[in-house]
């Protein structure tokens, strides 16, 4: 039963509060990793790399912390969780990404509404067809600012980036560049949580505490090898390899 507990929820073989070097590295990982998700996510939509912007770097990065738990022996259930949590984050940070680039350095325009498509029986969205002033249509559809009252030949702004990395989107009133970040920060800070359980659960004492008790085996047969002659010493090597054996299995 303990080492299925372990298996699954990490060994926390410590006393008392866990290692202040244990929680460093919990924090370290969980905030690597996170920093590593939502900048790649970040630096892809401001340069216009797909593979990024995309979140498609922010899962290479979920996996490589998920392997790194792995290493170092943590408990499966956390380890799970962790995985759930850094493949939602990459998810969800592309939007929160694009927004920062258009809260950068994003251009308002006015756009003019072709079409207007309701909600069902009033709930949800609605999505408004614009044009631009050369009458050129947009790719996409707007909703922020787009409404019950909305009608075609209406007047919407949208913010576009003038690099063209990143699609228009309706204007919101106040926009700064942390605003789209804070979507992401529940699951950011949940992420360096779950990574900060499982590193501090992983520690084990078991090895090292037999490491040491065969360190001091080994010693002592040798003071005592040397009290004995050479017939004695090579009784000794033969004690040292099946200890040695016997510690490996």
């Amino acid at each position: 039963m303990t080492h299925l507990r372990s298996s699954v929820w990490g060994p926390a073989e410590f006393v008392g509060l866990p290692p202040w070097w244990l929680v460093g590295e919990g924090l370290l990982a969980g905030g690597l990793g996170a920093v590593a998700i939502v900048g790649s996510a970040v630096a892809g939509a401001w340069y216009g790399v797909p593979a990024l912007a995309a979140g498609e770097a922010g899962l290479v990065c979920a996996a490589a912390l998920v392997l790194y738990l792995g290493v170092v022996g943590a408990g499966r259930a956390l380890v799970g969780l962790v995985a759930v949590l850094a493949v939602c984050l990459a998810l969800q940070v592309p939007q929160a990404a694009a927004g920062v680039v258009l809260a950068e350095r994003g251009s308002v325009e006015s756009v003019v509404v072709t079409s207007v498509e309701g909600a069902a029986a009033g709930h949800g969205r609605y999505l408004c067809s614009v044009a631009d002033q050369g009458g050129v249509p947009l790719r996409v559809r707007i909703w922020r600012g787009c409404g019950q009252a909305t009608r075609p030949g209406d007047a919407l702004a949208v913010v576009y980036d003038p690099e063209g990395h990143v699609s228009p989107r309706g204007v919101e009133t106040g926009m700064t560049v942390a605003d789209p970040l804070r979507a992401a920060a529940g699951w950011t800070a949940a992420l360096i949580a779950a990574c900060l359980l499982a590193v501090v659960r992983s520690y084990r004492l078991t090895h090292t505490t037999a490491r040491s008790t065969h360190d001091k085996d080994v010693a002592t047969l040798w003071r005592s090898a040397g009290r004995g002659g050479r017939g004695r010493r090579s009784g000794v090597h033969l004690q040292i390899r099946a200890r040695r054996e016997n510690h490996d299995r």
